[in-house]
């Protein structure tokens, strides 16, 4: 996740104890005016506190009798402030700040310096809130997937079975999460005819991602071409997402293809496909076209890239599933 992301998540964290503080802050107020011995208690408390420390300091010899001494003295002065409290049906901890996580005090920190499990989740609900897929990955994750959706029998001149080969693509797609921070690690390219799960396994991919606090963007390539055509030439401000098509972690292109294809579109799809291989940053892209439909529809830079050692290409086929 970008530091950007995480600035403004950790900004939201301020607010957070700014507000507790601010209530604290209130509620105390309140009730020093309600009941002014309350307040005197807590400055007699911490007064005690401070002759406390100068004592022990002039006289760490006596340090058993001066601390005997104060402790007496504050138990005295709490219990006095307790009895108040309970006999106007006011809580104890009034005084406290309530924070909306009390393990990290709404720092997104523990005291380890670790990620408390808050900010790990507000980090994967930010990712989800960029993917522009939160609703659809509740359906379509690797734990719902079956295979018996596909044919266990040959298909045409393919020389395994849909069965077996979607097995292999989806051992191939769950070592791509795994290692999906490995520098090594390929892109994909997923192609092969509509209806034989190309979208449906881009989807195990990015909840897989999202559900790890990584960065996903997904875009069909019409809408894809859209943004950068409002941004090129219409001024539209959509400069957030122009810069996850480079910064995200994952970037999905679905549908490549079915685009109008021109040398505006070839000269943005080289780019963004070029600059995130240069930068180290993933890409899975789905298309309905064959590599040599690919190298006919696209420039030769782009077909170079796609169909390079740094894009590992899947082969996809078997009967329509979506008219089952």
């Amino acid at each position: 996740m970008s530091i950007q992301h995480i600035k403004e998540i950790l900004s939201i964290y301020e607010q957070k104890r700014r507000k507790a503080e601010k209530l604290q802050e209130k509620n105390i107020q309140n009730v020093y005016e309600r009941f002014p011995r309350i307040e005197t208690i807590d400055n007699e408390i911490r007064k005690l506190g401070l002759i406390m420390t100068k004592s022990l300091l002039k006289s760490s010899s006596n340090a058993q009798a001066i601390f005997e001494n104060y402790k007496q003295r504050t138990d005295q002065l709490s219990l006095e402030k307790i009895s108040i409290l309970k006999e106007n049906s006011i809580s104890i901890h009034f005084s406290k700040i309530s924070y909306s996580c009390e393990y990290c005090k709404d720092t997104g920190f523990v005291n380890t310096g670790k990620k408390c499990s808050c900010l790990k989740q507000q980090l994967i609900n930010k990712a989800y809130s960029l993917s522009n897929l939160s609703t659809v990955l509740e359906k379509e994750n690797f734990n719902t997937f079956d295979l018996s959706l596909f044919a266990d029998v040959a298909h045409g001149a393919q020389h395994c079975s849909p069965r077996q080969n979607i097995l292999e693509i989806l051992s191939i797609c769950e070592h791509f999460v795994m290692n999906f921070s490995k520098v090594s690690q390929e892109s994909l390219l997923f192609f092969g005819p509509t209806g034989v799960g190309k979208t449906f396994l881009i989807n195990c991919i990015a909840k897989a991602l999202l559900d790890k606090g990584k960065i996903v963007l997904y875009l069909t390539a019409i809408k894809m071409f859209e943004i950068l055509e409002g941004i090129r030439f219409h001024a539209t401000k959509d400069k957030k997402i122009y810069d996850l098509l480079f910064d995200s972690d994952l970037l999905i292109i679905d549908d490549l293809g079915t685009e109008l294809t021109n040398a505006f579109t070839n000269s943005e799809l080289f780019n963004i496909i070029n600059t995130r291989i240069l930068i180290n940053k993933k890409t899975v892209i789905s298309t309905n076209l064959t590599p040599e439909d690919i190298k006919d529809r696209y420039d030769d830079r782009i077909f170079s890239r796609l169909l390079s050692s740094k894009y590992c290409c899947l082969k996809f086929y078997g009967d329509d599933l979506r008219a089952m």
